[in-house]
């Protein structure tokens, strides 16, 4: 049984080994390293077990730039568990947990990149996220929506996801 907590300081070597771990590379581990570092960070979340962190999970400011008024969402990036750990719902409880805090928290909207049969288990779905001009526009863009939430404009990342993403 895996505790979900929030991160704490001394976490941070953990985090970069399951990230590398999981995608069998360090991008994603960068990536985490260089959003947490630039202070884009919303909510970041991690599962531990027997005292070893075994997943993690990540939410950055996401900005939406409407036709009529600017809003702002969030953004699930990256998701990994270590791989020894997998299919053993450990990322789903990650999602849930998370997705519980961030509409206590008022967020309207999360967007993903990833495996639609996965993160369409949690309510993200392409059609959602299909009216959003985005670089990373694709049928692997999925969003999920709380309540009022913004239905379109252009999606702007935090720099550390490209230039051409931030623009």
């Amino acid at each position: 049984m895996s505790t979900i907590r929030t991160v704490r300081p001394g976490d941070r070597a953990a985090i970069r080994m399951v990230e590398a771990s999981a995608f069998g590379r360090d991008d994603e581990a960068d990536l985490v390293d260089a959003l947490v570092a630039a202070g884009d960070a919303v909510l970041e979340l991690v599962a531990e077990q027997d005292g070893q962190i075994v997943g993690h999970i990540l939410f950055t400011r996401l900005g939406v730039r409407g036709h009529a008024q600017d809003a702002s969402a969030v953004a699930l990036a990256p998701l990994a568990v270590l791989p020894q750990f997998q299919n053993g719902g450990i990322g789903g409880a990650l999602i849930k947990e998370a997705h519980g805090l961030l509409r206590g928290r008022g967020e309207s909207l999360s967007v993903v990149l990833g495996d639609p049969a996965y993160y369409g288990r949690f309510g993200y779905r392409h059609d959602r996220a299909s009216r959003f001009d985005s670089v990373f526009q694709c049928k692997e863009l999925m969003a999920l929506a709380w309540g009022e939430a913004p239905v379109g404009g252009r999606l702007v990342y935090p720099p550390a996801f490209g230039p051409e993403a931030s623009a």
